[in-house]
Order: C-alpha cells, then structure tokens, then sequence
C-alpha cells in the first residue's frame, strides 16, 4: 500500500521536526524544504500529495512559491504561518493555497486539516476502487502505482508513471506540452520538449497493442497528446 507524500517547506529546524513527527506518527511520507528554490526540487522531483508552506522563507515569500508551483502542480496546499492578518491569508488563498492555519498551532488541528485536504484531492482512501483506471486492457491504479496490461504486470520507471498519471487526470482534453512538461519534470524542463516525446514512445511501447498507430495515447499535433478510452 502506497503512503501519502507530503512536503514541509518550512525554515525553521523544531517547527519542521515537529510537524514531520506528527505525519509519520499518521503513516505519512514527510520530505523538507528551507528554502521556496529547495522547495521547487522538491515539489518536482517528489511530486507530493499535499504541501505545507511557511510564508516566512529565507530566500523569497512563501507566497511567490506557492504561485510558481501552481504552473506545474495541483497538489493541496497548506499554509502555516505567523502572520494572522486577514489580508495575508487573502493574499496566499488568492495566489494558490487551499488553507491556512496560524501559528502557533495544535497537532489535532494541523492533522484534520491535512486530512481533509487529502480528501478533497480523492488521495487518502488508497484502497478505493476509484483508484483504479481502466483503459483498453490497461488497469492503471494511481494509489499502489501498478499497471497491468491484460493481466500481466508492466514495470514502469517513477517519470513514465508520472506522465501516465498526468496523462489520466486531464482525460477528456487535450495537454499541451509545456503543461506536461511542468507537471512530469518541472519548471526547468519546458524547453525540452525531446523528453516528452521519448517518453511516450516509451508509454506506448509498453502499452499500445501497435505503438505505430496509437489508439489511446494520442498525439495532437503541435500542441499535445491526450488520453482516450478510458471504461471507468
């Protein structure tokens, strides 16, 4: 069974250990940022379920990378800091942040919140059959990370499931190649637009019965590629 990942992105040393504590005693895989430029690594390469944001940071406000990574990432955001003005909390719901809790705060509070931002995002129930995503003779579960292919298991590295994932959760359009880009690989790559076509002939090697002549990984030329055929 997959753990929820969640990133603090948090400068101060105690803060960050307690709040770390306090996700792992709930089962939760915790990562740590002091930094928003750490943070940006971390959000790409990690791709966590929920992030926690001071907005206090040494290197920029909280808030200007909480905007920045909304280009690349859906992921809840929780806010954590001192400031307890109302145009503040304004401020960073505005720009991308799902909640906001002030310092000082109490475990139960911190670990409903990041509950039920979880389970806005559908991630926290990983056994449920919503999970699963069927296409063709594909079964895709997006919570243990495992695809079948007519009942046979298919070895997919972390950035080939991260394209799939992103390919399933914009199913009904079509995603640009700089949207894919930033969400697979980050901010840093969306000028290399030859590591998404590797990549999904890679996909489709794996997963097309003839990868010459796609009938679910589509491209759309000059702009992007969707996914078709998804049963249920």
């Amino acid at each position: 069974m997959s753990k929820l990942r969640v990133l603090i992105v948090e400068d101060e040393a105690d803060i960050r250990r307690f709040i770390r504590l306090s996700l792992e005693r709930e089962g939760m895989t915790v990562f740590e940022a002091t930094t928003a430029a750490q943070a940006r690594i971390e959000s790409a390469s990690r791709q966590p379920h929920l992030v926690i944001v001071d907005l206090g940071l040494p290197d920029e406000d909280g808030k200007d990378f909480i905007r920045d990574m909304r280009n690349w990432s859906s992921a809840p955001v929780l806010v954590l800091s001192a400031r307890d003005r109302e145009e503040e909390k304004v401020e960073a719901l505005n720009v991308g942040a799902d909640d906001y809790l002030t310092k000082p705060f109490g475990v139960p509070e911190l670990i409903a919140r990041v509950r039920a931002q979880l389970r806005r995002a559908n991630v926290v129930s990983v056994g449920r059959t919503s999970s699963v995503v069927k296409f063709g003779t594909i079964h895709v579960d997006l919570a243990t990370y495992e695809v079948i292919r007519a009942g046979v298991p298919v070895h997919m590295t972390p950035t080939e499931f991260r394209l799939l994932t992103a390919l399933i959760r914009g199913y009904g359009k079509v995603i640009t190649h700089r949207q894919l880009l930033l969400e697979v690989w980050g901010p840093g790559y969306v000028d290399r637009p030859h590591y998404l076509r590797v990549y999904m002939t890679n996909l489709r090697q794996k997963l097309e019965d003839d990868p010459a002549q796609p009938k679910h990984l589509i491209t759309e030329l000059q702009v992007g590629y969707r996914l078709a055929g998804i049963s249920t």
